[in-house]
């Protein structure tokens, strides 16, 4: 299933933040550079079904947060970088030819 809008730049600001990729600082990547502005809800949801597909991977943080529960720290799985590539290239392809003008 081709990823959604939502779906490919959060697979791209999880590649941005690295280790430090949770829920909170995702939507706050998505605001920041997408200038996305999403619920938590919707950004946790989105996480987990990309978790779901394959794409993601997720691991609790060591120290329980807000709660008492740990965050999930959430990095690429290969499909997902597999997937964040042949977006892009399909991205790509589609502009080729296309004058803006």
């Amino acid at each position: 299933m081709p990823l959604g809008d939502l779906q490919y730049l959060t697979l791209l600001a999880v590649a941005r933040l690295g280790a430090r990729a949770v829920a909170a600082t995702v939507r706050a990547e998505l605001a920041a550079v997408a200038d996305r502005d999403v619920a938590v809800s919707t950004a946790f949801v989105t996480l987990t079904r990309l978790e779901d597909r394959g794409l993601l991977t997720s691991t609790r943080g060591d120290r329980p947060e807000r709660g008492g529960r740990a965050v999930r720290i959430f990095s690429l799985t290969e499909a997902g970088w597999d997937e964040l590539r042949a977006t892009r290239a399909a991205s790509e392809r589609m502009w080729e030819g296309v004058d803006p003008a």
